[in-house]
Order: structure tokens, then C-alpha cells, then sequence
């Protein structure tokens, strides 16, 4: 087993000081039904004796006291095996999100967003299933059984023996089986999952696009295409268990067959026949408990594969072209100083064999508006994620003369702010999401940068700072989406401001009015603009010119 892939389940499983009283009360519950189907076989035997009551009257309480016991420790069982897994489900979920942060987000690829936030939360929500569904049915339904053989092997060991045997046959048949027929559906279900969510989350964000162009049913097709891959793979999984708990019934019914006809010759000969019906019928309960384990190897092929996923989702360690080591946040916004100087700068992508930036040297000096413009692909992005430290960097990088190696990432990005070329807009109202920015900002700090950016009059049409931008501002168009990322971004008072390609999306019609008011906006602070257009004369003091990750101009 791969040494990550092990690490995510020894993560999912709860410590022994919390576990052990789950297991202690499943084997209470496991090991009541077995005593109860006991006693109550040796008590109806003998009864049919019709010996004195004071001889009955013993198991009369047994039985009494493990019909009661039963779902006394059921109840129990459940109670300390949830609370232990929740609790520790919480601190995987925590040690996820510790471990996802230093990637995102360049370290992510490119995976789409629905499939990567469905298939992680089933992931993650699939390791709680290590305890409950594995580790604890198995190690009760093993100390079980093999307490029920020794307690057979007491009466009769010649059925004790069939037991051992066919608890074995059944085990092996179990795995076999279930291997055979469920394996590949139980490993698939999870990226169907997330494959149904990316197709539904892809039509619903295009739907008015589709709905234009008379696509809806492409895109309908492609949601039943993935719908119907996920209901074949849970059929098949559900007819694997379903097969398999069959043959474990069978193997149920041949225990007991095969411990009548090995414990019958020894009727009368050191075997009673309240002894006979107990080693006859103790067997049934005995695989009544033992039902659960083809369950709990299916459960943990899911398990194996959830956490299989998460490891290669979630490296153990942070690829090298990210920030690694970053120095603990103070909180404070380093001071731009005399700028912002790049020296021999060179960077990659994690997992790309070239470089994006190739020895990129310029100043961005305080105040100064600079234009970097380029083919697609020379570089642009990836310099405005090397500002943010988004993508760690070889050669020089300075804030105001402090290399920006020595400060954390979270402090650089109070100084530096990146307003992308897809900015995020959260389902919620306008107020709220300039509020991200600045949580202590009144209701006129945000109408002064909704005006800074031309949008008072947008924003009192729609109804004023409540209006909703719907999911991811599907709301709102491109350029709208745009000013509103640049409000937050005054808002949030970033002495220097990285505006990455704000007109993409944006007709070419509305492209100048939209970059003059950006620049407008923004004169008393450091600006570099990437931009795929040309920028209105005496907007910006110089332009660089980026191709294939080298400063050509």
C-alpha cells in the first residue's frame, strides 16, 4: 500500500482510547444474540423434559437478561462508534483543508470544479466509513465467531471443528465473490458521483449560453450519459452484495446441517439432547453475526479507493514550484517602500517541464501604472501569480527592499491584490461581497467604491446593496463582475494592484470604457494591468511586452 494512501486511512480511524468502547459493547450486542439463541434452544429442549422449574429458572434470567442486553449495548455500540468516528471525521476534514490551502490555488491543476469539490466531500465522507463499516463489523464479527467456536468446542468439539470450517469457507468466498463481482463498480462510484455533478454543474452555470444556441440537449444528454454510467455501477454493486450475503445464507444453513450430522453420532454419549439442539442451532446466530463481513469488505474496497484518491488529490508534499516554508503571518501589510523590483525571476508550474517566466527583470515603482501585454501563453498569468506568490520563484523578488521569501504569503497579498481575469462572485448580495474585502466598511464606504467604478447607478436599478449576484454572478455580465472585483479590491486598500486580462468576457465595444474606469479609480496606488487590448493613451505611464516568458519590450 502506498505510503500516502495509508497515512489518509490511519487518519480516518479513531485512536484505541475512543474506539475500544465500540467495540467492547458490538461485541456485547454480537455475543447477547448468540447467548439468547443458546439458551433459548438448551431452554425449550429442555423444558420438553419437563424437569423441575428450579432447573430452568437460571436460563429463564439468561434469556430475559440478554433480550434486554441486546439492544442495551446495540444502543450503546452505536452511540460510542459514531461519536468516535464524527470526531474523528472532523479532524481529517481540518487536516484536508491545512493541507490544501499551501496548493491552492496553482497546485490544484486544472481539474473543473465540480468534479473536484463532489468526489473530494464523497471522499472525505467515505473514510468515516473505515470504522464504522470495517474495521469495527469485522473485529467484532472475528472475536465473535471465535468465541462461539470455543463455546461449541465446550459442548461438542466435532461441531466446533464444522464451525471453525465454515466460517473460513464463508470468509474466503466472501472475498472471492464480492472481488469478482462488485470490485471495479465500488472503485468507479465515487468519480461517477463526481462526473454526474460536473456535467449538472456545467449545464446549469451555461444554461442562458445553451438555451441561445439550441444546446440545452447536448448538454441534458451528457447529465444522462453520466446518470446512467452511475445507476449500471450501483446495480452492479448492489447485485455483488446481494450475491454475496446469498452465499453466506447458504453457508449459514450447511454450519448447521454439517454440525447435526457430526454432533448426532455422540447423542447420548457425552451430548445431551439440549446440547445437540444448541450446537445445531448456534451456528444460525453465529452467521447472523458474521452477515456483515462481505458488507465490510465491499465497504472497505471504497475506503481503500476514496483514500487512494485523496492521496494523489492531496500530495504529502507541496510541489516544489509552490511557496513552501512560509514564515508565520504577523498580520501586517509589508510597506511597498520603493516598489516592487523583480530580478532574474524565473518560474514554473507544478508539473510543467518548462518554464513560464524565464529571467524576468522590471520595477513597478510606487504609483506607476504599467501595461504588460503578450500573446496568450507568454507569461502574463503566470506573472501576476508569481506577485501574489501564488507560484514560488527562483531569482530575485522584492517588496519595498525585503525579499518576499522572508514574508508570509498571507501578509504579501495585504500589500499586493490580484483582481483575475474570472474574478469570484459568492450567491449572495451585493453588500456581502464587497464586505469580504473590508468587514467593517458602512454602507457608504461601499457606495463610494461601487461608485469609484460606475456602478451606483447599476447597482440602485437593481435594488440597491441587497441584490443578489446569483452563483458565481451568473447574474451579473462580465464587465459588471469585473468593476465589482475592483470594488472589493478598493475596498480592501491594496497599495499596489495586479488586474489580470479585466476585459476578458467584456465586449470589445465597452473594453476602453471599462479599462478607463479601472484606471481611473485607482490613482493614487501601484498598478500593473495585463491586458489583451490596447489601453486608451495616457492611462498608463509604460508597457512591457511578455513572450514566451521573457520580456521582449
Amino acid at each position: 500500500m502506498n505510503n500516502d494512501v495509508a497515512a489518509v486511512l490511519r487518519s480516518a480511524q479513531p485512536p484505541l482510547r475512543s474506539f475500544v468502547p465500540a467495540v467492547l459493547w458490538g461485541f456485547g450486542t454480537a455475543a447477547s444474540s448468540i447467548a439468547l439463541l443458546a439458551a433459548s434452544a438448551w431452554l425449550i429442549t429442555r423444558a420438553a423434559e419437563q424437569p423441575a422449574l428450579m432447573y430452568l429458572s437460571a436460563v429463564i434470567v439468561v434469556v430475559r437478561a440478554c433480550a434486554l442486553g441486546r439492544g442495551v449495548f446495540r444502543y450503546l455500540e452505536r452511540l460510542a462508534s459514531h461519536n468516535a468516528a464524527l470526531a474523528q471525521l472532523a479532524t481529517v476534514r481540518s487536516g484536508l483543508v491545512r493541507r490544501l490551502v499551501p496548493l491552492a490555488p496553482d497546485g490544484l491543476g486544472r481539474t473543473k470544479r465540480g468534479s473536484l469539490l463532489a468526489g473530494l466531500v464523497d471522499d472525505v465522507e467515505e473514510l468515516q466509513n473505515l470504522p464504522l463499516r470495517v474495521v469495527l463489523p469485522l473485529t467484532v464479527a472475528g472475536v465473535t465467531s471465535l468465541a462461539s467456536v470455543a463455546f461449541v468446542a465446550v459442548v461438542s468439539v466435532p461441531a466446533a471443528l464444522t464451525l471453525l470450517a465454515s466460517l473460513a469457507v464463508a470468509f474466503v468466498i466472501a472475498v472471492g465473490v464480492g472481488w469478482a463481482t462488485g470490485a471495479r463498480a465500488e472503485r468507479e462510484l465515487a468519480p461517477l458521483r463526481a462526473a454526474v455533478t460536473d456535467a449538472l454543474t456545467d449545464q446549469l452555470q451555461s444554461l442562458d449560453v445553451l438555451i441561445a444556441y439550441d444546446a440545452q440537449g447536448v448538454a441534458a444528454e451528457r447529465v444522462a450519459r453520466a446518470d446512467a454510467a452511475l445507476r449500471r455501477a450501483t446495480m452492479r454493486r448492489a447485485l455483488a452484495q446481494g450475491l454475496t450475503s446469498a452465499v453466506v445464507s447458504v453457508l449459514a444453513g450447511a454450519a448447521s446441517l454439517l454440525a447435526l450430522i457430526t454432533a448426532a453420532p455422540h447423542l447420548g454419549s457425552g451430548l445431551s439432547g439440549p446440547g445437540l439442539a444448541v450446537v445445531v442451532l448456534v451456528p444460525i446466530a453465529v452467521f447472523e453475526v458474521f452477515g456483515p463481513v462481505p458488507l465490510a469488505l465491499a465497504s472497505w474496497r471504497q475506503v481503500r479507493a476514496a483514500a487512494t484518491r485523496i492521496a494523489e488529490l492531496v500530495p504529502s508534499q507541496i510541489p516544489a514550484e509552490l511557496p513552501t516554508n512560509e514564515p508565520r503571518s504577523t498580520n501586517t501589510a509589508p510597506p511597498v517602500g520603493a516598489g516592487i523590483v523583480l530580478t532574474d525571476v524565473t518560474v514554473h508550474w507544478p508539473g510543467a517541464a518548462h518554464a513560464s517566466l524565464q529571467d524576468v527583470s522590471f520595477t513597478l515603482a510606487p504609483g506607476e501604472r504599467v501595461v504588460v501585454e503578450g500573446p496568450s501563453g507568454g507569461g502574463k498569468t503566470t506573472l501576476a501569480h508569481t506577485l501574489v506568490r501564488f507560484l514560488a520563484h527562483t531569482g530575485s523578488y522584492t517588496v519595498g527592499g525585503v525579499d518576499t521569501n522572508t514574508i508570509a504569503g498571507d501578509d504579501l497579498r495585504r500589500t499586493v491584490g490580484l483582481v483575475e481575469q474570472t474574478p469570484y462572485l459568492f450567491d449572495e448580495s451585493i453588500r456581502q461581497n464587497l464586505l469580504f474585502a473590508r468587514d467593517d466598511s458602512s454602507d457608504d464606504d461601499l457606495w463610494a467604491a461601487l461608485e469609484s467604478v460606475g456602478l451606483t447607478d447599476w447597482a440602485h436599478d437593481r435594488g440597491g446593496l441587497d441584490a443578489r449576484v446569483g452563483e458565481r454572478g451568473v447574474l451579473v455580465s462580465g464587465g459588471q463582475a469585473q468593476r465589482l472585483a475592483l470594488a472589493r479590491a478598493l475596498l480592501a486598500r491594496f497599495p499596489v494592484l495586479v488586474l489580470d486580462e479585466p476585459t476578458a468576457g467584456v465586449d470589445p465595444a465597452a473594453s476602453v470604457a471599462l479599462l478607463t474606469d479601472l484606471l481611473a479609480a485607482t490613482t493614487d496606488r501601484s498598478v500593473l494591468l495585463i491586458s489583451h487590448v490596447d489601453v486608451p493613451a495616457g492611462l498608463a505611464d509604460r508597457t512591457l511586452r511578455l513572450e514566451e516568458g521573457r520580456i521582449v519590450t
